[in-house]
């Protein structure tokens, strides 16, 4: 690959436009609103003077709602030898470009399984992508060199390929991505309106939960519009689970020690298939997460802090796995979490101590 057009300079498509500049491909960038294909190639993704022929690659990274027409105008114009999208949704827009009667032999759908709450190319990293899924959906037409084209994309931006079928695809995604962006914004939605004595009590639950509600509402109604169906699937089987839970607190309100057993049980059953679905999400490197030991440590917030904490745990030898930041409401210090091996915790936990390190249980 020497040549590249990516066709929407957003998040996902200056990211990868930084990729593959830095790796010495022209690259350039085209964008409905010139502003941001100037602020992407500002920004050393390429250059928005368009191409003066054909080029290898056409990257698309525009709303789902736009694909198929962006495709198909692109495809018309013979701009490049293969033809990749990144949205996140692969069925719909490659039953649209049938409908047209386009020659999908140049043509592959993809979807990096990457991203930010913030969006636009000034969010755009080039290390987004590195060791995440990146999802490819070939067919019995695609041809082998629009695959290759594709397999080398993935892995200059160092990210995984994972082959599926399209609708596949989208049943997955409604599972991992969409439905847990609609609970998110759901919960978060509670707190709009709460007392503020409430808000004030938020902790790292509530954070880890909500982190995703703050996600552009535009692009989401985007995502979502053309994924509804498995979406709406997913979220049937949580309402019921809702409602199983809602009638099980209800129980446990009741007088009668058998319906208050009962509704124990109820909330136990819920907690522990969401125990037994938690161990499934892959961990470090993707492999089986890891039953990690966590060493808290009061920190305050002040420059340096979180480096020299990291710079401790390497001096006692200990490879801090994970970590996380609860931060104190109303001051200026928090607890800094670090995951580690089990049989690391002991040696770390005296290490800190013995460096000035409150250790906080």
């Amino acid at each position: 690959m020497r040549t590249a057009v990516v066709i929407g300079t957003g998040l996902i498509g200056t990211s990868a436009a930084l990729v593959l500049a830095s790796r010495g491909v022209t690259v350039h960038l085209v964008d409905r609103d010139s502003t941001r294909a100037r602020t992407a190639a500002a920004l050393g993704a390429g250059t928005d003077r368009a191409p003066e022929g054909p080029v290898d690659l056409a990257l698309v990274a525009v709303p789902p709602a736009h694909v198929a027409a962006t495709l198909a105008e692109a495809m018309r114009g013979g701009i490049a030898r293969g033809y990749l999208d990144v949205a996140s949704v692969k069925g719909g827009p490659r039953r649209e470009l049938e409908a047209l009667g386009l020659d999908l032999g140049a043509y592959l759908g993809t979807h990096p399984m990457a991203g930010k709450e913030r969006s636009g190319p000034l969010a755009a990293s080039a290390d987004l992508f590195e060791g995440r899924p990146w999802v490819l959906t070939p067919t019995r037409d695609t041809d082998t060199e629009v695959l290759n084209l594709a397999l080398e994309l993935v892995a200059l931006c160092r990210a995984v390929p994972v082959v599926m079928d399209a609708d596949a695809h989208d049943r997955a995604v409604a599972l991992v991505s969409h439905t847990p962006q609609l609970i998110s914004s759901m919960v978060a939605a509670r707190l709009a309106d709460a007392d503020e004595t409430a808000v004030r009590l938020c902790g790292q639950g509530i954070r880890d939960v909500t982190r995703i509600a703050g996600s552009d509402p535009a692009m989401w109604v985007d995502i979502l519009s053309a994924n509804p169906g498995p979406v709406a699937d997913v979220l049937a089987g949580i309402a019921a689970d809702l409602d199983e839970t809602v009638g099980a607190l209800r129980s446990l309100q009741s007088a009668d020690e058998d319906k208050r057993r009962a509704g124990a049980e109820g909330v136990e059953d819920i907690l522990r298939r969401g125990n037994a679905g938690r161990v499934r999400v892959p961990g470090k490197h993707g492999t089986a997460p890891a039953a990690y030991e966590v060493v808290a440590v009061l920190i305050s917030d002040r420059p340096g802090e979180l480096a020299r904490i990291f710079a401790d745990a390497g001096r006692a030898g200990v490879n801090v796995e994970d970590v996380r930041i609860e931060h104190a409401t109303g001051q200026q210090a928090g607890r800094v979490q670090l995951m580690v091996e089990p049989s690391a915790a002991p040696l770390l936990t005296e290490a800190l101590r013995e460096r000035g390190w409150s250790i906080r249980q």
